[in-house]
């Protein structure tokens, strides 16, 4: 098989910068923002699916990257923990999670943070959760046990997850 049958050239926009790329077929989302941006924010936990910790947000919905092929993604948004804030001005989930001490090895905090943001975004528009109370109620009440349920799909290894509770909770507000 020669390479162009293999490969093709795609165009990621990646917090807010277009990169054009030529990339293998099989070539994830991940694996891309590490390897060919130099953006290693979003961390490779199980490469399954999993963990959650290469949790980045594709046109403002969380997703695994590691799940999702680079191709699919051509001309659409992907947001990566760089995209959110920067050191010197963090967005408002990355400054309750330093306030909040929701982290401790830090290994998870990238999609934690991505996930947290994509999930106050759904309770926002009204998605139900598999415990929300009462799905034709449109005020959601974010309470420990709809965080949690939401967050599930984002393991912490250290269990910091009394504090990314708190870190959500706290910016919910």
């Amino acid at each position: 098989m020669s390479e162009a049958s293999t490969s093709s050239t795609v165009v990621l926009c990646v917090n807010g910068t277009r990169h054009r790329l030529r990339l293998d077929h099989r070539t994830t989302v991940l694996d891309a923002l590490r390897e060919h941006l130099d953006l290693t924010g979003t961390k490779k936990g199980c490469d399954h699916g999993q963990c959650g910790a290469c949790t980045v947000l594709l046109d403002g919905r969380r997703v695994n990257g590691c799940l999702v092929l680079a191709i699919t993604t051509d001309g659409k948004q992907i947001t990566t923990i760089e995209g959110l804030g920067t050191s010197g001005d963090l967005h408002p989930m990355q400054q309750v999670f330093v306030a909040q001490d929701a982290l401790q090895c830090g290994y998870c905090t990238p999609g934690q943070v991505c996930s947290a943001v994509a999930m106050l975004q759904e309770v926002q528009q009204g998605w139900p959760s598999a415990v929300t109370a009462d799905v034709a109620d449109e005020a959601i009440k974010l309470d420990g046990t709809e965080i949690r349920e939401r967050m599930s799909g984002n393991l912490c290894r250290c269990g910091a997850y009394a504090n990314i509770v708190a870190a959500i909770t706290e910016a919910a507000r």
